[in-house]
């Protein structure tokens, strides 16, 4: 069951986001920082702020930045910047090429991802106030986030794949369907998997039982599976509504271990009854398709030249964007102060360190060793109202 042992945190509104976004608790920056009016890095003349980098250094590490020494903080918050920079520079990109969004989409954006979720206009401001961000900062970073995928859209509208490409493509690997089955999860963990509160958000035991149950009833009564899972799992496969993909045969009792036989024993479109790990947490599967035995794939299917299609256009896309922003990034004019506080204090890196008492961490907590989940993009998909995982546009919650 190694697949579910480990906590996926959910978004708590949006599908899509930035690898980083400005949510969290602030700090102040180090004194050779704030003598350039405590600007991290500047991009183009726009000002890249510590308080920004020490917020999202914070949000990644899930409010335990205390925990880490001055040498993971540090190297921490230069992978923070590093993302920041980047986003800054695809965001002038987009703003460039007129990609803006207006104030209106903005609007329906959060409107409707605050309906997807079930959330008050009272959490939304209290989830605000928890994150220490202004609603217009809130609107600011979703505008953004809009735009930069409105760029990923417009590099991936430009690839053009031809029937020829496909059939070569074909000939030098046929594809093999194996055996197998399509599955999609509802999940509920009793672990806290937001920072600050969510009205989704099940904590301990007896909420989460009470959730799975509910869950459960909903489904009995009629209730669309991949709806429910979309907006209530707390898992990542909620971003998918709670796709978890195609599953070959031989790897389905080393992923879902103990649950293997129950899921097997389902008949395509039923779902189990709500199935508890060890570690607490919850699932209800469901099977979207089967496959009994190994087959040869043509071309004369058309979902086989689809998928042959998308996987050239997604391979040329992801290496044009990567082209688009090395240009980006060899147009930008780039000042990182913050790497110049490193290079002038190598043996001195406590002097990164926020000063504000509540970023600060004591003697000995300075000192312990961190998760090494603490600084990766991964964990910044967890806990603000512009927290997010990456690839999608549909809004989640």
């Amino acid at each position: 069951m190694s697949k579910f042992k480990t906590p996926v945190f959910v978004l708590s509104l949006f599908m899509f986001v930035l690898p980083f976004v400005s949510c969290g608790q602030s700090g102040a920056g180090s004194s050779s920082s704030a003598s350039k009016g405590e600007a991290a890095a500047v991009v183009n003349g726009t000002k890249i702020t510590l308080a920004e980098v020490d917020r999202v250094t914070a949000e990644q590490a899930q409010g335990q930045q205390n925990q880490l020494s001055p040498l993971e903080l540090a190297a921490a918050r230069l992978r923070v910047l590093e993302g920041l920079i980047t986003n800054e520079i695809l965001y002038q990109k987009a703003k460039k090429d007129n990609l803006l969004p207006d104030e209106q989409a903005v609007t329906t954006f959060i409107q409707q991802s605050k309906a997807d979720s079930g959330m008050t206009e009272e959490a939304f401001l209290k989830r605000l106030k928890e994150t220490n961000q202004s609603e217009a900062e809130f609107r600011e970073d979703i505008r953004k986030q809009m735009a930069i995928k409105k760029l990923d859209d417009n590099i991936a509208n430009q690839i053009k794949v031809s029937d020829p490409e496909v059939e070569q493509a074909f000939k030098a690997a046929p594809p093999v369907a194996p055996a197998g089955i399509a599955l999609s999860d509802i999940v509920v963990d009793p672990q806290q998997n937001f920072q600050g509160s969510d009205p989704n958000d099940a904590k301990g035991d007896v909420e989460a039982k009470n959730k799975i149950d509910a869950i459960y009833a909903q489904l009995k009564s009629g209730s669309d599976f991949a709806t429910i899972a979309r907006i209530r799992s707390e898992d990542a496969s909620a971003n998918r509504a709670g796709d978890l993909g195609f599953i070959p045969m031989e790897q389905i009792q080393q992923s879902f271990g103990p649950f293997a036989a129950k899921i097997l024993s389902l008949k395509e479109g039923g779902y189990t009854e709500p199935l508890k790990e060890t570690n607490g947490r919850w699932h209800i599967f469901k099977m979207t398709g089967k496959r009994t035995e190994t087959r040869q794939l043509s071309l004369d299917d058309p979902e086989v030249r689809k998928q042959i299609a998308d996987q050239i256009r997604n391979q040329r896309a992801s290496l044009l964007s990567s082209a688009i922003l090395a240009q980006a990034r060899n147009e930008a004019k780039i000042e990182n102060y913050l790497i110049g506080d490193l290079i002038k204090n190598p043996n001195s890196l406590g002097v990164l360190r926020p000063v504000n008492p509540q970023a600060s961490a004591s003697p000995a907590a300075s000192g312990s060793p961190a998760a090494s989940a603490a600084a990766s993009p991964a964990a910044s998909a967890k806990a603000s109202p512009s927290a997010a995982a990456s690839a999608s546009a549909t809004p989640k919650k």
